[in-house]
Order: C-alpha cells, then structure tokens, then sequence
C-alpha cells in the first residue's frame, strides 16, 4: 500500500494514509461525528504524539488507557470525544493484535471475494455495515484491493464516481461533490422525519 490519498486535505497526514494500512482503518473509525479531514488526520497526529512515523497496532493496543486518552485529549484534540474514541482506536488496535498479530493489512490480504472482505471488515470493533461498505470501497476504488465482488459487496458506495464517502475523495473538487451529497441525505431525511 503505497498510494497518494486526499482525505484529510493534509498533505503529510495523507501521506500516512496512503502507506498505513492502520493509519488508513484508524482514521475510518474515527470518521464519525466530525468533519472527516478531522478525522483522517488523526492517525498522524496520533502517531507524532506517540514520537513515532507510523502506528504500531501492539504499541496502542499496550498503552495505558488513561495515557492514551490523555494523548488523544492534547490540544488540539483527536476527536470531538477523544476519550471514548481512544478506547474505541485501543480496542480495534487489540483485536487486531489478536486476530491478525498486529497486522492491519492482514484484514484484506489473501481475500477471495468482496462478501468475505465485508464480513472481516464487519468484524473490526467499531465497524457496522455502512463504515465496513465505505473502507471496502475505499479499498477498492483508491487502494487497489479488489477481490472478486467488491463492488457489489459495498453496496451503493461501490459504484463508480458515486460521490456518496471517502471512497470517492481524490481531491478539493470531489470532497465538495460528497459534501454535497451529505447535505442532500440529510435534507430528504429531515423532510421525511427520519
């Protein structure tokens, strides 16, 4: 994994993204209740925090929680709840441990087919069926990963130029057109009261 990603609109954040395959999974799992250039840049500010170039599932998933969380607290903060959020990176960082001995790439490698891929994604603490679709697309569309029925695996994110999630990102222009479809979801949610 090597590849230029445009997802925290950072250039030295986006870089880790795109080499580090955790950095990548991390900034997923924080992609919520924030702005995602927020949360994508999180795996960067983390890994500076913790004095280092890259995350290291092991060396997270051993830190002391309150430590973690008081890294993860620093101004300015990882997350709009870096408490919790550091919990939730720990424990996705120990199942990875467990599961893959601490290799995040480990999810993907040697996947057969999108609906297994999907499963393992499902799997990862902090990863539904919506946030497991969106990496699986990601992976997809920008990362090269592409087993035999990604696409369909990830639903309507899989589609190309889609303009629905990160998947699609690759740049300020793309970032608008999936803002804007954020903004329409939300508009013919409220109008349906929902």
């Amino acid at each position: 994994m090597d590849v230029t990603l445009h997802l925290a609109q950072d250039p030295e954040a986006d870089e880790l993204l795109g080499r580090s395959p955790l950095a990548a999974l991390v900034g997923m799992l924080l992609d919520q209740q924030v702005p995602m250039e927020w949360a994508f840049k999180g795996p960067s500010t983390i890994a500076r925090r913790m004095g280092a170039e890259d995350l290291d599932a092991h060396d997270i998933a051993a830190y002391e929680p309150e430590e973690f969380a008081a890294l993860l607290s620093e101004k300015p903060a990882v997350h709009r709840y870096p408490g919790s959020m550091a919990g939730r990176v720990q424990q996705l960082c120990r199942y990875l441990v467990e599961t893959y001995d601490g290799d995040a790439e480990g999810v993907w490698r040697g996947v057969s087919t999108g609906k297994e891929l999907l499963k393992r994604l499902q799997e990862l603490p902090g990863f539904g069926k919506q946030k497991a679709q969106i990496f699986l697309a990601l992976l997809g569309k920008q990362l090269g990963v592409r087993p035999e029925g990604w696409r369909e695996a990830a639903g309507a994110y899989g589609e190309p130029d889609a303009f629905r999630s990160v998947a699609d990102i690759r740049g300020p222009e793309s970032l608008a057109k999936v803002r804007a479809h954020k903004q329409e979801m939300k508009a013919a949610a409220k109008a349906s009261g929902k």
